[in-house]
């Protein structure tokens, strides 16, 4: 069994988790990351997907937008814009949203925003995927 160490997640309108955790998994600009205690001191920056706590046998999901995460050995702290629990997201709104976002990105037309774009596509399969898995 894994050693415990402290999980914070926070956004500008709440404090989203706060408690001790064996694992957290989650997307990052660099690739996925899973961390547990002891991690190299580490700060990166969040790319929407899935996050994935694990507490024993017991393991939670949420759709993580974006943010920043500062790593150390004994304690993560996630600054997150956005950050949902399966139960606060609404599957009809997420897959309205995809495929709003998969029409711009399709429709090619110059006067599109094609970053913003495909980041309304990840923030809505994030949503979509951590629905799904709850």
């Amino acid at each position: 069994m894994a050693e415990k160490f402290k999980l914070t997640i926070v956004t500008p309108d709440r404090q989203f988790f706060d408690d001790e955790v064996d694992m957290v998994e989650f997307n990052t600009t660099e690739g996925e990351i899973g961390i547990y205690k002891g991690h190299v001191p580490l700060t990166v920056i969040v790319k929407p997907g899935v996050l994935t706590i694990t507490q024993g046998e017991l393991k939670k999901n949420a759709a993580l937008h974006a943010g920043f995460v500062q790593i150390l050995p004994e304690e993560v702290t996630i600054l997150a814009e956005i950050i949902e629990w399966p139960g606060e997201i609404n599957e009809e709104r997420a897959n309205a949203a995809k495929e709003r976002a998969e029409n711009r990105l399709r429709s090619g037309a110059g006067e599109i925003d094609v970053a913003r774009a495909e980041a309304a596509l990840m923030r809505s399969i994030a949503r979509i995927n951590a629905y799904r898995l709850k």
